[in-house]
């Protein structure tokens, strides 16, 4: 696994978050906190060199974070990624 930067949101999606959460949102913010927590680098220890690439180490950590406080099994959690825009 080649260590990568965490990158910044889309521009569409930070909009659409931002039309949709116009009080704020929980989760919206703590990306931008988890990437001066985390970086690939700090993790790609814990993930296999051969075989196929795994998710990125930040996005793992940071879904893992959001489904702790949800209360969600892995199943809710993926569901969860590719439906809700605070989770993106």
């Amino acid at each position: 696994m080649q260590p990568e930067s965490i990158g910044s949101i889309p521009e569409q999606t930070a909009r659409i978050a931002h039309a949709a959460f116009p009080g704020g949102n929980a989760y919206l913010p703590l990306r931008d906190e988890l990437e001066s927590f985390v970086e690939d680098r700090d993790l790609a220890h814990l993930f296999p060199r051969r075989g196929q690439p795994a998710g990125r180490p930040w996005r793992l950590a940071l879904i893992t974070m959001f489904q702790f406080v949800e209360d969600l099994s892995d199943r809710q959690a993926a569901d969860a990624v590719r439906a809700r825009i605070d989770w993106k």
